[in-house]
Parts: structure tokens; sequence; C-alpha cells
């Protein structure tokens, strides 16, 4: 998501609360004219601590279990957005 900085995941699988990336989720690149397009500089450091939107993502991919993601937004290298598809709960 570092070197995206601003686009989207879609397709995302994942088991066990982990992300798959075999196969490969599709990635959308946003290019914004005049603005910064490059990876985050974040993405060259070895140690640094997660952002609040990143342990809120993995909680979600947790709950999901095992299942797919249909897309992420990510915007400033961080997830902004998550689109997941779910089976509607029955009432009684």
């Amino acid at each position: 998501m570092q070197d995206l900085n601003f686009g989207r995941l879609e397709n995302l699988q994942v088991q066990e609360g982990d992300p798959l990336f075999d196969p490969p989720p599709r990635v959308i690149r946003e290019i914004k004219f005049g603005g910064e397009n490059g990876p985050r500089p974040e993405l060259a450091r070895e140690d640094f601590v997660l952002k609040a939107q990143v342990t809120e993502l993995f909680d979600h991919l947790s709950d999901i279990g095992s299942g797919s993601v249909a897309m992420i937004e990510v915007k400033h290298g961080l997830p902004f957005r998550l689109v997941m598809e779910r089976p509607m709960k029955r009432s009684t």
C-alpha cells in the first residue's frame, strides 16, 4: 500500500485472516496530476509503527476468516475503505 500510495486493491483473497498474494490481487493505481505519485517515504524504513488504519484492516481480515475482499481503497499509502461481500443474515 505504501508503494501504491493512491489507488485500490481488488479481489484480495484471505485465508484464516491472512491476505494471500497468490493469486495476486488486481492493483489499480491513481495518478494525480501535479501531486505526489511515488511511493511513500516510509517504504524505505525497515522499522516503523503501524498506523491505526492498518491494524484496523487486519482486524477486519481476521473477522473475514477465509474468503475474499472485493476492494481496498488506498489513500496516502494507508487503507481508507474496505468493500467486502458477506452473506445476508436471516431474520427469525
